[in-house]
């Protein structure tokens, strides 16, 4: 909604989304009912904060956010659209967010439900899909896309590929590997319905033998490197692709892998997959060799 109203005003829809607009509107919608003003952000002196939004104690129609500023000029500028994210969507439950490292910019399961939504929102707000979807239609995915993508919509180039991640109807796995050990996993809708799983052979996962994230000697893989799905996924045929793409970071141990597999269909007598949608009872009987 907040997107219909910024594209009614500029008749476009705008890649890069001005923040500063969106919070001085927000108090003159319904998402802003009693407030009057959301401050500009400020630079936090919390180290341990990577941002907050917190209602002003002596006047509750003021608000303001504040944000790590030793983090790069994305990461600010995602961290402003999450603490916005909870003004729209969590400002009735309480006065003030804390919101470490680990909450903004790859919350997962382990998160709050709150801070999932927030980052949600910010992802949404930041990378709006329907322009994502512009930009990557009948074109060829590789890391250089992704890299001029993520600066075209002002966001970190990790934030865009997990946006890509949840977003591409390809099937896709995207890995974070910290100190050559995996820290998160993202998989695509079509890689959790075709149950594609990468293979771990220790706990924590480190990377596979005879890939190019376990190739020292390769820092870069932006073009994406073709192999057997079978090196790096369970189940999958000799036969099946995977095109493997690999980022690392110079400053830290840091390293991020892209996998994209060749089309496949959903294995549909897997349940392993719970929160997708379920199949009815003429799938069930046709999956074991009967007609309904």
């Amino acid at each position: 909604m907040i997107l219909r109203w910024m594209r009614v005003a500029d008749e476009e829809k705008a890649a890069y989304i001005d923040l500063d607009r969106v919070r001085e509107g927000l108090p003159d919608t319904p998402y802003g009912e009693g407030v009057k003003i959301i401050k500009p952000p400020m630079a936090s002196t919390a180290r341990s904060v990577e941002g907050m939004l917190v209602c002003n104690p002596n006047d509750p129609a003021e608000w303001g956010i504040f944000y790590n500023p030793e983090a790069s000029p994305e990461r600010q500028r995602f961290t402003i659209a999450h603490e916005l994210g909870h003004f729209v969507l969590h400002r009735a439950k309480r006065r003030t967010f804390n919101c470490d490292k680990a909450a903004v910019h790859f919350s997962q399961d382990t998160a709050a439900n709150i801070e999932r939504e927030a980052d949600e929102f910010a992802s949404n707000l930041l990378m709006p899909g329907d322009v994502l979807r512009d930009r990557i239609t009948s074109q060829d995915v590789d890391l250089h896309l992704l890299s001029g993508l993520a600066k075209t919509f002002g966001v970190s180039f990790e934030a865009l590929c997990i946006r890509f991640i949840k977003f591409t109807e390809k099937r896709a796995i995207l890995l974070h590997w910290d100190n050559g050990f995996l820290k998160y996993e993202w998989r695509s809708r079509s890689a959790v319905l075709s149950n594609t799983r990468i293979r771990r052979l220790s706990d924590p996962a480190e990377p596979l033998r005879d890939t190019v994230a376990a190739d020292e000697s390769i820092q870069q893989e932006w073009n994406g490197i073709d192999m057997s799905a079978a090196v790096w996924c369970v189940g999958e045929q000799p036969y099946m692709k995977v095109q493997e793409f690999k980022h690392s970071y110079g400053s830290r141990d840091r390293v991020l892998t892209l996998l994209i597999l060749e089309d496949a269909e959903p294995r549909r007598w897997d349940n392993s997959w719970k929160d997708q949608e379920s199949f009815d009872s003429y799938d069930q009987f046709a999956s074991n060799g009967q007609r309904s």
